[in-house]
């Protein structure tokens, strides 16, 4: 990668991803573009206004910097999306099949993220498989398991370097998520370190979950893997940590003892989370990029309530 376009920069993994990747390629060669502009994503290097489905724009953008890499990361999240699913197919949809079609046009590799709510039906919950037949009851999971095909389509049938992996829950100290399932895995620790109790929407459930720190270092290495070793592309299972809302409560009391959680129960929240994978298997990323995760559920747990801490929101 060498000129590089995030569109949807200033989602919660966008707004750290062009940190992260101006840190390595320079400020000059990430280009941060999203729907409303920004002051701090325009601060050490190129920002650009692109509503994701404008196509012309967009074909715009990527002559104008030279771009061979680009990160669609677009997306009306799962709860957000059960509100109103008509926008979230128009916008996530929209936005990849631009993100496609420029790709094929200027030749680049293009990453765009999956998740596990691409899974539903009758799979394993336990070391869910890469493989597996997918049947999500969200239209978030629709999206996705939509994307992983149309991009490998546009791999087989046009050549494009499609990449991508199922995100688990992304759970980050910087920017606050938008209306995902698995949002609850955030909040906490803001409710722990403001001494309120914490009420969580659902309960008795494992999900997948990964800090930040991880997930933008697997898209990192896996864009920067050898293409001759990607026999699965669109898209890699990555795993760090599963746990239930009781697991992580009890890991934020052992450093903070006098710390409350209740349940108030989303069903909605809770139905998604319960569709998906308990733990995925990521064997095939570990043997074909080197996947490897360096965060855990303590580790997380000591960082996050530093960093929180650190913002004095009390």
């Amino acid at each position: 990668m060498k000129k590089i376009l995030i569109v949807g920069a200033g989602g919660q993994i966008g707004s750290e991803l062009v940190t992260y990747l101006r840190g390595i390629y320079g400020g000059a060669n990430v280009i941060a573009a999203d729907l409303k502009p920004s002051e701090k994503l325009a601060a050490d290097g190129p920002f650009e206004q692109l509503d994701a489905l404008d196509s012309e724009r967009y074909a715009l953008l990527v002559h104008k910097y030279g771009v061979d890499a680009i990160f669609n990361l677009v997306a009306l999240l799962s709860a957000t999306g059960e509100k109103n699913p008509t926008l979230a197919w128009k916008i996530n949809i929209g936005a990849l099949t631009n993100s496609l079609e420029v790709a094929r046009q200027y030749n680049c590799s293009l990453f765009t993220p999956s998740s596990i709510g691409a899974f539903g039906g009758d799979f394993p919950r336990d070391n869910t498989p890469q493989d597996v037949v997918m049947q999500p009851d969200t239209v978030y999971g629709v999206c996705k398991v939509t994307g992983e095909l149309l991009s490998n389509y546009y791999h087989t049938r046009f050549g494009v370097d499609t990449r991508s992996v199922r995100f688990p829950g992304i759970i980050s100290n910087v920017t606050l998520p938008g209306g995902g399932t698995t949002d609850y895995a955030v909040e906490i620790y803001y409710s722990a370190v403001k001494g309120e109790r914490f009420v969580c929407p659902v309960r008795d459930v494992y999900m997948d979950m990964m800090y930040m720190p991880d997930a933008l270092r697997a898209m990192v290495e896996l864009m920067e893997a050898d293409p001759v070793k990607l026999r699965h592309r669109n898209s890699f299972n990555i795993a760090s940590m599963s746990f239930t809302p009781d697991m992580i409560y009890e890991e934020i009391r052992k450093r903070i003892p006098e710390f409350e959680m209740v349940y108030n129960i989303d069903l909605v929240k809770q139905s998604i989370a319960e569709s998906w994978p308990n733990k995925l298997d990521d064997t095939c990323a570990r043997e074909e990029w080197g996947w490897k995760p360096q965060w855990d559920l303590s580790s997380m747990t000591d960082d996050m309530l530093r960093a929180v801490r650190a913002k004095n929101l009390a």
